[in-house]
Formats: C-alpha cells, sequence, structure tokens
C-alpha cells in the first residue's frame, strides 16, 4: 500500500506511466532505464549516496569543468527525476529506504550481487514491505553462474560479450564500439522487461526480481554474428565499413561519407555511372555474374570511390531515392542536430537549468503516439536536490526528524 505522496511532474496530454513510482538507485550501467521510465511519465526517484553517485564524475563536463555538479553524462542520463541522498549502510537510512519501498513500485539497481541482501535489504525482505515490488538488478554478469561476483564495465561487457571481436578493420585488432553499448542496451532490456513484470502484477498482484547481465545484452545484440556460428560455424571476420553480407559500404565524397549498396540493381548502378563516364571495366558482361561480383568486391568498391567522390553526400542521396537506392549520406553530430526532418518532428528539446542560467538540448521521446503524451520537462537533479520535498512532503517525515538523519550520516 502507498504510504508516501506522488512527485508532481507538469505534462502535456496524458502521462504514460504516471501511477507508477520508481526508486532508482543505479549506476551508470541502467541510470537510463529509470530515464526512459521518467520520460513515459514515472515518478522517478533518483538515490544518491550523500556527496552524490560516483557517475557524476563522468565526463564530458559543462564548459570542460569537471564537477559533480556539470557532468553532462549524468545530465543526459537522469532527466525527469527527483533526486536524494540516502546511505544504505546506515541503518537509519535502511530504515527510511523501508519507508520508501513500500509505497513503490519498482527499484532499480547495479549494485555487486548480494550487496543489498547483505544489508538486509534482499528481494525476499523488500517483498516483505511491499509484495508487489519489483526489483531490477542490473550486472556484469547476472546474479548466478561461475563469473556472478566479478567486476565488469562496459569494455568488460563488449569484449566477453562477442561485440569486440567484430567491430573494426579486417587489417585491425578487436575495437570498442562507439559510446556504452552493452549499458544502453541493458537499459533498454530492463525497461521492457519491468513493462512486463507491470503487466504479471496485474494479474498475480506480486512483484518480481528480474536479473539482467551486461554481458548477455551484449551478446543479444549480434544477431548475424551468433546466427552464422550456431548454423555453419563460420566466425565472421571483421569488415570495417564493409557490411557482414557485403550488401553496404561506406565510401567517401566530396563532403563526407555515404553508405552505399554494392549488389542491389547492379545495371541501373552500373548505368548511372557510365553515363558520367565512371564506369571503368564494370560493363563488361563478367561483371554481370554475383559470384564473380563478390569475389571481386574491392575493385568495385575503388571504382565506385573515384565515382562518389565527384559527388556530394546530397547529390548522391538524392537521385539514389528517385531510382530505390537505399542509401544515406554519414551525418555528423551537428548535421544531425540540424536535420530538417528531426526538427519537423520536433525531436529535440530544450530543459532549462536555472543553476547555470541556461538551456540545454536533450533528445526527446523515439515514438509518435497519436494522442500527446508527457514530455520531457525537468534536467537531471542536483545532489540531494529533493530532500525535503521526498522525506518531509512524500514521506512524512518532520523537519527535526530529516535534521537528525543528515547529523548520523543517513542523508
Amino acid at each position: 500500500m502507498n504510504t508516501y505522496k506522488k512527485m508532481n511532474v507538469t505534462s502535456e496530454g496524458d502521462s504514460l506511466l504516471g501511477e507508477i513510482r520508481v526508486l532508482d538507485l543505479a549506476d551508470e550501467k541502467a541510470s537510463f532505464c529509470s530515464k526512459l521510465l521518467g520520460d513515459m511519465g514515472a515518478s522517478v526517484i533518483k538515490v544518491e549516496k550523500p556527496g552524490g553517485d560516483a557517475s557524476r564524475a563522468i565526463g564530458p563536463f559543462l564548459k570542460n569543468s569537471p564537477d559533480p555538479e556539470r557532468s553532462l553524462f549524468f545530465y543526459h542520463n537522469n532527466t525527469n527525476k527527483l533526486g536524494i541522498t540516502l546511505n544504505l549502510e546506515n541503518s537509519d537510512g535502511r530504515e527510511v529506504f523501508c519507508r520508501l519501498v513500500r509505497g513503490t513500485d519498482i527499484v532499480i539497481e547495479t549494485f555487486p550481487p548480494g550487496y543489498l541482501k547483505g544489508l538486509g535489504l534482499g528481494f525476499e525482505v523488500l517483498s516483505e514491505q511491499n509484495p508487489g515490488l519489483i526489483l531490477v538488478s542490473v550486472t556484469g554478469f547476472g546474479q548466478s553462474g561461475p563469473r556472478t561476483n566479478q567486476k565488469s564495465c562496459d569494455l568488460v561487457a563488449s569484449a566477453m560479450g562477442g561485440q569486440m571481436y567484430v567491430s573494426g578493420s579486417p587489417s585491425t585488432p578487436p575495437l570498442k564500439p562507439f559510446g556504452e553499448q552493452s549499458y544502453y542496451t541493458a537499459s533498454l532490456f530492463a525497461a521492457v522487461g519491468m513493462l512486463l513484470a507491470l503487466r504479471k502484477r496485474n494479474r498475480s498482484g506480486k512483484g518480481e526480481h528480474i536479473d539482467i547481465s551486461l554481458q548477455e545484452a551484449a551478446t543479444s545484440t549480434l544477431e548475424h554474428v551468433m546466427i552464422r556460428y550456431f548454423y555453419d560455424h563460420i566466425i565472421p571476420e571483421r569488415q570495417g565499413n564493409l557490411s557482414w553480407n557485403n550488401a553496404f559500404c561506406i565510401v567517401p565524397c566530396k563532403d563526407g561519407s555515404i553508405l552505399v549498396t554494392l549488389l542491389h540493381q547492379w545495371e541501373t548502378l552500373v548505368e548511372w555511372m557510365d553515363g558520367e563516364g565512371m564506369a571503368d571495366d564494370l560493363i563488361d558482361e563478367r561483371w554481370s555474374d554475383e559470384q564473380y561480383r563478390l569475389q571481386h568486391r574491392d575493385h568495385i568498391i575503388e571504382v565506385l570511390k573515384r565515382w562518389t567522390k565527384t559527388h556530394s553526400s546530397r547529390e548522391l542521396f538524392d537521385s539514389g531515392q528517385l531510382m530505390g537506392f537505399p542509401w544515406a549520406p554519414i551525418h555528423s553530430p551537428k548535421e544531425v542536430l540540424e536535420s530538417p526532418q528531426l526538427k519537423a518532428r520536433r525531436f529535440f528539446e530544450a530543459i532549462g537549468h536555472p543553476e547555470i542560467g541556461a538551456s540545454l538540448k536533450y533528445s526527446g521521446l523515439p515514438y509518435k503516439f497519436s494522442a500527446p503524451v508527457l514530455k520531457q520537462v525537468r534536467r537531471a537533479p542536483l545532489i540531494g536536490e529533493d530532500n525535503v520535498e521526498v522525506f518531509q512532503g512524500q514521506l512524512g517525515l518532520t523537519r527535526e526528524e530529516v535534521q537528525r538523519l543528515s547529523s548520523s550520516g543517513a542523508i
């Protein structure tokens, strides 16, 4: 039964998860997960240790000024959340946490397996406080197995999950995929798992402990890599800017790079290039055989490069669209931000940061509903910014109790 008041969030239209309450104990491994729920209208409280979460030390930083209150990484992953400080290793802190749990639907955490249980806050104990609680644990290797207690991070998950092995060029060692891909993939799976658990709870009335592994999240993205090994025992090679099935390749043009097809509508492509006198020997009959083209793809790519360098990416894209080629310019972040398509759909949204006297742009919801839904309205919280609102306004503690908790190191 809920024992504290719901946070107030300004909304536009319906709030998709407006009745759902979340306690976010996650670090950088899964803070994006609770952000997704907050973006959909859930009431999310970011719980940090006194002094702030370690993920606040992750850059880049606003104006290249390292500070726990200026981490752009933290900003991005913690919009639409209230923020409190709470020390779970303090007995008073644990008592306050249990009171919060009684009115919470979901708790998400990224502690080492067994950490919460060691504090007397394992799933069984929390379920006694709230039988409908959904606990989501995101860890390097999951809650079971021989590596469960080993340390991990995105680099480890990418390496041991198989992503890194197939990333890079044939002439290079394995390369790490850009960004913290295992963290974001795990966060997406965790969010899906939460929504399924909420649906299941509607039928059974019981909560769930969801176990998410970074390694498994990374491996789940390998699609054709694992399928080819399962059935053909083929280990795909690193192919750099060439797609796994040789269908696409990234080539240079006048103003950057473009993704082009190598085999799609071959006759049309050669005719187009030949019309500009740049098809070289690709007009010869032997190139009509697809197997021959696959065996000599490097030559095709070299001829294509000489031709694409004479055009801008916009010219190639527009002409390719008219002829049915699924080509695409490789956009820089600046070009993405200035995309007329994304502007027309109002994808990027500005969120005010009163503490710095400015607004910063954020990515919006990547899906549209026929009826308006909650929009992003709140920047990431400052350290302990909402202690008074949550502990006094929502949990009902007195000012004196909050001061005592602060003095004891509980908050």
